[in-house]
């Protein structure tokens, strides 16, 4: 933890463009070829006699194949595409191996945030940008970054996994040429086996004992994708039957014994002390062991959780005032008077002489708003957690394993080391296990009743009360379009900073600019001749953070939207004129494939629209079209057309899962959800205020993965930024009116 809390600042904060993967091994290759230890591989500190781990990723000891995955799964399913990457290159089969979430650890730092942090676009592949990313690389490898987020996962892994289970396979084999004394070149691989060619097998686990005794190979190399028995073919998740039948296990399943319950009632006004209390009626309940007061709240341990969750409901609490506008309006008065000299956050992107550009031609300008969004993901936030005289152990799903540590052990005052953490299978996130809140309270209260364990678990209200949402944002848009092209943008926005917040409560705070508000505001490849995209930084509202596709979520919405009013202003057609402006030739292609995939040619008319956008998020383009209907009951969503470029698919199955769920995110909540504040306590305290895309609602998603960009990008979230833009534009299509605000059922009726 010291680690990363000595980075540099700047570096978390450098930009807004991409993730690609680079490859880690080599380091731990290296530090491997001696003895691996426990501060290079984390495995090797608690391996058993006779076993064998030859990087962070792959334990075998006599009797089992562990392998680990890196990254928390939140319901994206890397919990299966992690280890079947290194199975691939082992000739392991499913069902022959146990999977482990990684513990805290250096080793499994993040290399695939490399492009997200350095300062220049996706696209944008120059020696220069090369070079900063390979900086930005160099900086995660000494950091230790360990998280998961950004729709890094792939990048992250795809290679260094894939080397891994290389390194192990021809380790194994070396072990077995050894036990046998046939020469490593007539040996081959299968279903956990090493075959002889005289056809005998000698299982992995046997192997474990001498594998350990000789040094890895580590000049193996991945397999050609010609070669894959698993990967890039529909997979069966390995976790899908377990979720099924009910059987899996997830945070909010864990039980101990001797554990106790507890339910928290927290200062609504997020983050502010508790006043007063009175907990009389609370006392004298059934099942009620103790009340405790936490920094901001109180809590009750009770035997079980529906008496705490009740006990906890019957006191009565006075709060000291939030930190921001206790009205809803008042916050987007903050927002209006932000676009100003001293909330500037930094100018982008400029091209051209955009103030010459804006005095060309016919002049468009609007503005768009974005509400707060809550995270709401089924599982709420919970925990178990131990403290003993000697330190501290924490069973919570979680993205950030590190911060975890240090957010627990600063919250009792304990050194990050003394805090053991074991992660857990969570039901979704959407950026909301990024946050700390259920740990800070969770160790709070186990520090009160030492010796014991404590479970909490927040109550669905608790959950969206102390929900750190999704950023509020305006855009104030102007450019100029002359004889029939587009000849200037200019792209102005005013947001809370998601990533700034994120970093204070993860203990790096920052003073620049926060790269998240560029994604989706400079990151447009659009032929524009004069362009210039600005964010100001609003300060002293709600805190906001991370959300699924973060910056890009908002301003997505407002560049795509804007750009197909200025396209309407040139009197060009909303496809053909962004497949003509696209400067990038591979995202050119990914606007071509969706316009045939919907067999786009132009208006519809009677009363249905057509509306297309195009994002680049986290380095991959997507281009959507929306299909509506203007009926008397509503705007009817027919179907939906979806192209994404990923650079390599690796499970077209999950591709397809992610993309269509991504969309049917980024349309529920355009049409319906709003987080709103009365009182400086969120309004929306349940589904019923702030309700997803119903099953009635759910177009035809029809989904086309291309592998045409050289790197290999993630799809958890780019789905999501198009999905606004283009159901509001075609909206327009179908009824010629401009909807520039979300949600958008404040403006029009939904079917």
């Amino acid at each position: 933890m010291g680690h990363i809390q000595s980075l540099s600042r700047r570096a978390f904060v450098f930009g807004s463009a991409a993730v690609a993967g680079g490859i880690a091994f080599g380091a731990y290759g290296d530090a491997g070829v001696a003895a691996p230890s426990a501060s290079d591989n984390p495995l090797a500190a608690g391996l058993g006699p006779d076993s064998v781990t030859f990087n962070p990723w792959v334990e075998i000891s006599p009797d089992k194949i562990t392998l680990i995955a890196q990254h928390a799964d939140i319901g994206q399913g890397v919990g299966s595409v992690q280890p079947i990457m290194i199975a691939e290159e082992m000739d392991l089969d499913p069902g022959q191996f146990e999977i482990r979430f990684a513990g805290p650890s250096p080793a499994y730092f993040n290399t695939g945030f490399a492009d997200e942090f350095a300062p220049f676009v996706a696209a944008d592949q120059s020696p220069a940008a090369e070079e900063a990313r390979a900086a930005t690389l160099e900086w995660l490898r000494k950091s230790g970054l360990q998280m998961t987020g950004g729709s890094s996962s792939m990048p992250d892994t795809y290679e260094k996994l894939r080397v891994a289970g290389a390194v192990a396979r021809e380790t194994l084999k070396a072990a077995a040429a050894r036990r046998s004394g046939v020469a490593v070149a007539d040996l081959r691989t299968e279903s956990g086996h090493v075959i002889l060619p005289n056809g005998s097998k000698i299982a992995y686990v046997a192997l474990a004992a001498k594998a350990a005794k000789i040094p890895p190979v580590l000049d193996a190399k991945p397999r050609d994708p010609s070669k894959w028995r698993m990967l890039g073919k529909p997979m069966q998740r390995l976790d899908i039957r377990a979720k099924v039948m009910g059987e899996l296990k997830f945070g909010i399943d864990m039980k101990m014994d001797g554990m106790l319950y507890a339910f928290v009632k927290l200062n609504p006004g997020k983050g502010q002390p508790l006043k007063s209390y009175d907990a009389s009626k609370a006392r004298a309940m059934p099942g009620v062991k103790k009340i405790l007061e936490i920094k901001n709240g109180v809590a009750v341990i009770a035997t079980n959780s529906w008496y705490a969750m009740r006990a906890v409901d019957a006191i009565a609490c006075e709060w000291a005032p939030s930190a921001y506008p206790a009205e809803q309006a008042d916050h987007w008065k903050v927002l209006e008077s932000s676009f100003k000299p001293e909330f500037l956050g930094k100018e982008w992107r400029k091209i051209g002489d955009i103030e010459a550009g804006l005095t060309t031609g016919t002049r468009v300008e609007a503005e768009y708003r974005a509400p707060y969004v809550a995270h709401q993901p089924l599982e709420p936030l919970n925990g178990i957690g131990l403290v003993t005289d000697t330190g501290m152990e924490i069973w919570v799903g979680h993205q950030s394993p590190r911060f975890v540590q240090w957010v627990a052990a600063t919250a009792i005052g304990l050194k990050p080391e003394q805090v053991t953490f074991h992660n857990q299978w969570t039901g979704g996130s959407f950026g909301h296990r990024i946050e700390y809140e259920n740990v800070r309270v969770l160790a709070e209260i186990a520090n009160q009743m030492k010796g014991t364990p404590i479970k909490l678990v927040f109550s669905r209200e608790e959950d969206f009360l102390q929900d750190i949402p999704r950023q509020i944002a305006i855009a104030r848009h102007r450019g100029n379009v002359d004889k029939g092209k587009i000849v200037a943008a200019d792209l102005q926005l005013a947001s809370t900073a998601p990533l700034k917040g994120l970093l204070e409560r993860s203990g790096t705070p920052s003073k620049d600019p926060d790269g998240q508000l560029a994604a989706g505001l400079w990151n447009v490849y659009y032929d524009i001749p004069n362009f210039r995209a600005t964010s100001y930084e609003a300060q002293g509202l709600s805190p906001s953070t991370t959300w699924r596709s973060v910056g890009a979520s908002t301003s997505g919405f407002f560049t795509e939207s804007f750009i197909d009013e200025l396209i309407h202003a040139a009197g060009l057609d909303p496809m053909k004129a962004r497949i003509s402006m696209c400067t990038v030739p591979h995202y050119r292609k990914v606007l071509e494939t969706v316009a045939e995939m919907s067999d786009w040619k132009g208006p519809l008319g009677n009363g249905r629209g057509r509306g297309v956008a195009f994002v680049e998020s986290f380095g991959t383009p997507t281009a959507e079209v929306v299909e509506v209907t203007a009926t008397d009951r509503g705007i009817r969503i027919d179907k939906v057309w979806v192209a994404a470029d990923v650079g390599k698919v690796i499970d077209p199955v999950n591709f397809e899962n992610q993309v269509q769920g991504g969309i049917v995110w980024g349309l529920g909540h355009a049409i319906n959800c709003e987080l709103t504040y009365s009182k400086g306590a969120a309004q929306q305290t349940n589904y019923n205020h702030h309700e997803a895309m119903r099953i009635y609602q759910c177009p035809v998603i029809e989904v086309r993965g291309l592998e045409n960009d050289p790197k290999v990008r993630g799809v958890g979230e780019p789905p999501v930024p198009p999905a606004a833009p283009a159901l509001a534009n075609a909206i327009f299509a179908a009824t010629g009116k401009r909807i520039r605000e979300m949600p958008f059922n404040k403006f029009i009726d939904f079917v």
